[in-house]
């Protein structure tokens, strides 16, 4: 294991001695604090449990530790291990990665030994907020053991900035005191750092005129995207949706943040601006990150999207958009000869393509980073030409930003820029002669309404070189997927770009690189995680994102062990990492290439991210100096409140009413709770109330409160979703017939609005595709099923609470036999549910006549054979059994005539 490098073992002494929320700033090597933390516990003498990390990172840490020599290595707690040897596993000792639903229901049912933990590990603390799983966890764990410690770590400071006294409240959640705040502007770290630096190369390129014409005119649209955006709506922060934050990351997340709780209240115009947003910040990266070709294909699949410009998009028509559309395609073409469509119709189909093969002339600009990392290429080659002195030519990592960008610097370095855009043309534009018509045209009146629909080929998002042959054919919904790829948060979209791109793109070079390298690269590292160029000197390009492995860079840097780096997209998080792994390797020599588009936009959102963080920390910094923290937050004794299970106030003390001369004694609430409903917050809300929680494998039902009430939970999807496809029907079926109270729990997101439909588009008729036609539906199928709308699951607790007042308490064995066919029915249901529901649906017969007719009457072919006399007394109602003796003695004809003679 790598030795800690001064300030890491500072930070590490400090946390080891006072437990503590650890917030360092990003790229500092939190993993490595964690990994010595995890070093230190592992023997079965001690149990340390670790939470939130993510099956990857656990692999990591646990390879990390295995080549390290450890021998207790951590071990993972998995549905596997069945419920009767889980206590036995806990008691061997050792680092212990548990997913959060597990843990919480081995603490509940006592299946972990709480009173022998040595302590926890939380990882990526920012995320411990009240009601999420590991806070439960934390606070179940405080309240069984008071010795043990728990150490948090984060490396997200920018994620405090978010809320009042965020980080605060997380210290609270975590049950910690202190706070130990390690930016990357901290004495001990820069002072650090400044003596172990890289040799750092900057490279500022020129963006070529077109492309600098491009960014002017995305910039412009967006300016005035936002003005617009401000203008419908007064209220939103103006200091967020300035244009310098529009160009970063995480604007889609301050957009939501602002919006989501009013959407169904903003106007159609509102809606459409943002998805313009997403749209114009996508155009931005693409311009920078990918080539001409693919840029242009983009542009083209957007302007033929019905969904891109509906009725409210208007920003097709401004003149900056004319210039980016006229600028894109000439990167791309230009038409030879305009003098030649002067000419008349021609009427042959030979004619017409000679013609069109006459008017456009590739251009295919190349990009100005290659040519860039072409010169760095070279360079580093010269350089490994003379290295005896270094002990022989060094490895090169080249960095961009995914696996599409990667993909395409391979190309790019193997054939060549210009045979790679002429392969790439020819996938993406080359035999589609409708589209060429439409082009030409567009250019002469590209001020025109934007209505023609270019039959373009692939959807840019994903570059599906599919064969030209194939492009109309799935066409429209290439540009549906665009868009709704467009529509997603950039973690959607790396998630979904890793396994697509990467199939595709390496497909079509196999054949030249099975030419170029004829051996494998001896490197132990997952095949989607780089691209090999050369064999000598071994030059690897890898993506910065989107990557199965979190810690595939770092994994890179420390097998490879380069000399030189090439940045080909800058990315804070790599820069910091690349700090440390010169630090932790005194001696050796590394030289950082960062390749950069001189006052671009690119430029502008690195230069933005590191503001960001240092403003983070410096918030961070003001709020400890006037952070109160009680003596007793750490909750090593009974007198931390957090752990008094007890919402209600002071004044709402228990009855006290006296019952034959004694008190009466309050009997401990309790709710039995399905296994899979841990995944949410309300089971640990339920139980900070005071109410025991009974965790059991549950067929009918989500929560049984009482026992005639039955609870189904469903959040606004999976209501939708349960009604599309007719789970909750069955469900209900079920409920209704074994419990008397069956309840529908609809729970909305606190952070979104509390209404079911948007404003103003509820319909009268009754519709299949309406969610309240068909919640109406439902509720006339269930007569006795009731419906629960919460605002949020605090709410959802409190009303559990209410509900179950002055009720006896559930029986887990009786409801965990209670099965979707089981012939265990309650004991007041003595009759066949078939024939009783069939009896219901006859006229004449309500809910609370039947019963009266199922005790006198054993079947339904008896019930044939009463008169109407006999049915009148059973009934009570002359009217009832008149329809319901009709209903089964007359034909259809004689009942028509009866009506007739009535009337």
């Amino acid at each position: 294991m790598a030795v800690l490098l001064e300030h890491e073992s500072q930070i590490f002494l400090d946390l080891f001695h006072q437990d503590g929320l650890v917030v360092c700033a990003r790229g500092l090597g939190i993993d490595r604090l964690l990994l010595r933390f995890l070093r230190l516990y592992c023997e079965p003498a001690s149990l340390v449990l670790v939470l939130n990390t993510s099956p990857a990172e656990e692999e990591y840490f646990i390879d990390q530790l295995r080549s390290d020599g450890v021998v207790h290595l951590p071990r993972r707690v998995t549905n596997e291990i069945t419920n009767n040897t889980r206590y036995e596993f806990y008691t061997q000792g050792g680092v212990i990665f548990a997913t959060s639903r597990i843990l919480v229901v081995d603490f509940l049912t006592d299946r972990i030994p709480a009173n022998l933990i040595t302590g926890i590990l939380v990882y990526k603390a920012h995320r411990i907020i009240e009601s999420c799983q590991e806070a439960f966890i934390l606070r179940l764990y405080r309240q069984k053991n008071k010795q043990g410690f728990i150490k948090a770590f984060t490396d997200n400071a920018i994620a405090f900035n978010t809320g009042f006294c965020h980080v605060e409240r997380v210290m609270r959640n975590l049950f910690v005191r202190k706070l130990y705040l390690w930016p990357r502007f901290h004495i001990a770290v820069n002072s650090f750092l400044e003596k172990h630096k890289p040799e750092v190369v900057e490279i500022h390129v020129s963006m070529t005129p077109a492309m600098r014409a491009i960014q002017t005119s995305v910039l412009d649209i967006l300016n005035a995207c936002l003005r617009e955006l401000k203008r419908y709506n007064p209220a939103l922060e103006v200091e967020d949706l300035s244009l310098e934050n529009a160009i970063g990351k995480p604007f889609d997340k301050t957009i939501r943040h602002y919006l989501d709780p009013l959407w169904h209240q903003l106007g159609a115009k509102t809606k459409s601006l943002v998805q313009d947003l997403k749209i114009l910040r996508t155009l931005l990266l693409y311009l920078t990150q990918y080539d001409c070709v693919t840029f242009l294909n983009l542009l083209e699949s957007l302007k033929a999207s019905e969904k891109a410009f509906g009725e409210n998009s208007g920003w097709l028509f401004l003149d900056a958009s004319t210039s980016m559309f006229v600028n894109a395609r000439a990167r791309v073409y230009r038409i030879a000869d305009e003098k030649l469509n002067q000419k008349g119709k021609v009427s042959e189909k030979s004619d017409v393509k000679k013609e069109n093969e006459l008017k456009r002339e590739l251009v295919l600009e190349s990009n100005p980073k290659w040519e860039a990392l072409r010169e760095v290429l070279r360079e580093i080659e010269n350089e490994n030409k003379n290295s005896e002195d270094l002990g022989g030519p060094g490895q090169v990592l080249i960095c961009a930003s995914d696996d599409r960008a990667c993909a395409q610097l391979r190309e790019y370095i193997i054939a060549g820029a210009e045979a790679f855009l002429t392969r790439l043309y020819n996938k993406t534009f080359g035999k589609d002669e409708k589209a060429e018509e439409v082009w030409i045209k567009d250019r002469k009146a590209v001020k025109s309404k934007g209505n023609a629909r270019p039959d373009t080929g692939p959807q840019a998002k994903k570059a599906k070189l599919t064969a030209s042959s194939k492009q109309n054919k799935h066409k429209k919904q290439q540009d549906r997927t665009i868009i709704e790829m467009i529509g997603k948060t950039e973690e959607e979209k790396g998630e979904q770009l890793e396994v697509e791109d990467n199939k595709e793109l390496s497909s079509s070079q196999e054949s030249i690189i099975e030419e170029t390298i004829p051996e494998d690269f001896h490197v132990s590292l997952p095949s989607d995680c780089y691209y090999g160029i050369f064999k000598n000197p071994l030059t690897i390009i890898h993506p910065l994102q989107g990557c199965s492995d979190p810690y595939a860079l770092t994994r890179v840097l420390h097998e490879v062990e380069p000399r030189y780096v090439v940045l080909y997209d800058a990315e804070l998080t790599f820069v910091r990492q690349l700090e440390i792994y010169k630090a932790s390797r005194p001696g050796k020599p590394l030289r950082v290439y960062f390749l950069i588009y001189g006052g671009s936009t690119e430029e502008q959102r690195y230069l933005t991210a590191l503001r960001k963080e240092k403003e983070a920390f410096e918030k961070l910094i003001r709020e400890k100096a006037s952070m109160v923290i009680p003596e007793e937050r750490e909750g090593r004794d009974e007198t931390n409140l957090d752990l008094v299970r007890d919402a209600k106030p002071a004044s709402a003390s228990t009855d006290t009413r006296k019952a034959g001369g004694q008190e009466q004694k309050s009997v401990q609430q309790t709710v039995i709770v399905d296994m899979r409903e841990f995944r949410s917050e309300l089971p640990s809300l339920i139980h900070r109330r005071g109410i025991d929680i009974e965790p059991v494998t549950l067929e009918v039902g989500d929560y049984i409160l009482t026992p005639d009430i039955c609870v189904e939970r469903k959040s606004i999807s999976d209501l939708i979703g349960s009604l599309n496809n007719g789970r909750l029907y069955t469900q209900c079926i079920s409920m209704s017939r074994y419990y008397k109270r069956p309840i529908l729990l609809i729970e909305f997101d606190p952070n979104k609005s509390f209404s079911l439909i948007p404003r103003g588009s509820l319909h009268q008729e009754i519709s299949s595709n309406d969610v309240t036609s068909k919640l109406t539906l439902l509720t006339l199928h269930f007569p006795k099923l009731r419906i629960l709308w919460c605002p949020s699951p605090h709410a959802t607790a409190e009303l559990f609470e209410e509900l179950k007042q002055n009720h006896p308490q559930p029986d887990a064995e009786t409801a965990m036999a209670v099965t979707a066919d089981s012939e265990i029915l309650p004991e007041s249901d003595k009759y066949n549910p078939g024939p009783q529901d069939f009896l219901l649906k006859m006229p004449g017969i309500n809910a609370k006549n039947c019963r009266a007719l199922m005790n006198h009457v054993k079947s339904i072919a008896e019930l044939v054979t009463l008169s109407k006399d006999e049915l009148s007394k059973i009934l009570g109602n002359a009217a009832n059994a008149t329809q319901l003796f009709d209903f089964i003695h007359l034909t259809y004809r004689d009942a028509i005539s009866k009506g007739k003679s009535k009337r």
